[in-house]
């Protein structure tokens, strides 16, 4: 098979790994490239996903192990598409491949990271807690090696050279730059939580117990900041009491105009979270309209009907500090006619989904949407879109559409 006929999927999450699998084992040349240095995306942050309810390591470590034993898939993580050129069927692409000062005869020991001085905020856990300047990205990382952060490091500090037994750091490391031959370009890029820093009235920078659905999953997941207790940040206190706030951001013209499709499952799947950690608290949804597919009905029933769960139709205004210092959630309960202010330990903004490309440098070879989404109808051919690449999706949606997206890049290979 020639070098023309290879297909460059870009994103290394749930989506981009699905695509590159599917067309690979079907006997296609795949090149692989991720933005940070591990794959897995946002899945491999979750504590629980739809429809199995099932933790990360049910999905990725199965296809982690179809990556490991194929030889048809080039990955390379800590890179980045620079450039697109060429034809339909006969595209060039530039990647850069930035530096990890960490080869691949790192073993995982650990001699390093305890004699690193310098620390920095941990963005697996948005910020939760902290890492050393050469730390493992997260506990299922592929490739499974440690990475340094030089920014954050000391000047002139050797320490974790000095600790490596296996010559396997080496901090004077450069970056590559590669140019493919490529038939078809399949954007998997992903999606990041909306920032809720630019909610102003809800509160997100003003107490830490105000947090965003994300950051949710990682106080559940046992790899998280708190091994998986669901604690108050601001005194690591149990939660008693919890609001979750929809359409955080979502729906609104002002932020993001569209509905994202996954914040009230995924609200209703954290309520659960924490009655099962604590069976006595109490759980308030506001909520503007409940939206779940249709087989998820049943499991919305079931955590409307428990007891301890309280839903109020109505959009929240304001999230103030209260005077013990605990969040206040004020909004009308439009049902009941009248305003609420109530007191919580922690309130959940459901914010919603923004496409990565969307803040990206733009490629000036692709066109996104005003939502900074990348809809195939308008691209070239050759070049496809997605899972949350394309639209707001959940995972399950997102593995069906990538095994659809492979199709359709193998039949671009073949018709050129």
């Amino acid at each position: 098979m020639t070098s023309l006929k290879k297909i460059l999927v870009i994103g290394g999450g749930i989506s981009g790994i699905t695509t590159a699998l599917e067309a690979s084992e079907t006997g296609y040349e795949v090149i692989l490239v991720e933005k940070s240095p591990t794959l897995g995306g946002r899945i491999s942050g979750f504590h629980q996903y739809f429809p199995k309810m099932c933790p990360p390591t049910c999905g990725l470590e199965i296809n982690y192990r179809r990556l490991r034993s194929n030889k048809s898939i080039d990955v390379y993580t800590h890179s980045e598409l620079k450039s697109i050129s060429g034809d339909p069927g006969a595209f060039k692409v530039v990647v850069e491949k930035k530096p990890t000062y960490v080869n691949d005869q790192c073993v995982l020991c650990d001699h390093c990271s305890p004699v690193c001085p310098s620390v920095r905020s941990n963005e697996f856990n948005y910020g939760m807690d902290k890492t050393k300047a050469i730390y493992l990205p997260n506990f299922m990382a592929f490739p499974s090696k440690y990475h340094i952060d030089r920014e954050s490091c000391e000047t002139g500090c050797e320490k974790c050279v000095e600790a490596c037994k296996y010559n396997a750091i080496n901090l004077n490391m450069e970056g590559e730059t590669y140019e493919f031959d490529v038939a078809s370009i399949v954007f998997a890029t992903g999606w990041k939580p909306y920032d809720a820093k630019k909610l102003k009235n809800l509160g997100f920078s003003k107490s830490p117990d105000v947090i965003n659905n994300v950051m949710m999953e990682r106080l559940a997941s046992v790899s998280g900041p708190t091994k998986g207790k669901i604690l108050r940040p601001s005194n690591q206190q149990p939660v008693q009491s919890i609001a979750f706030v929809q359409c955080a951001g979502s729906r609104d013209e002002n932020h993001l105009p569209y509905c994202s499709s996954i914040c009230c499952l995924g609200s209703l799947k954290q309520a659960n979270y924490i009655l099962e950690q604590n069976p006595d608290s109490q759980v308030t949804i506001f909520y503007i309209d409940i939206r779940t597919a249709g087989k998820y009905e049943d499991f919305v029933a079931i955590v409307q009907n428990h007891p301890n769960v309280e839903m109020i139709k109505g959009k929240v205004a304001n999230v103030v500090l209260g005077q013990t210092g605990n969040p206040v959630v004020e909004a009308e309960d439009i049902l009941k006619q009248k305003m609420v202010s109530r007191e919580y330990d922690l309130v959940v903004l459901a914010t919603g989904m923004e496409p990565n490309l969307k803040t990206q440098i733009p490629l000036k070879e692709i066109q996104l949407d005003e939502d900074g989404f990348l809809n195939p109808d308008f691209q070239k051919p050759g070049i496809y879109s997605t899972g949350t690449a394309k639209r707001p999706v959940d995972v399950n949606s997102s593995i069906q559409d990538a095994t659809g997206t492979s199709l359709k890049a193998i039949q671009n290979v073949v018709a050129n």
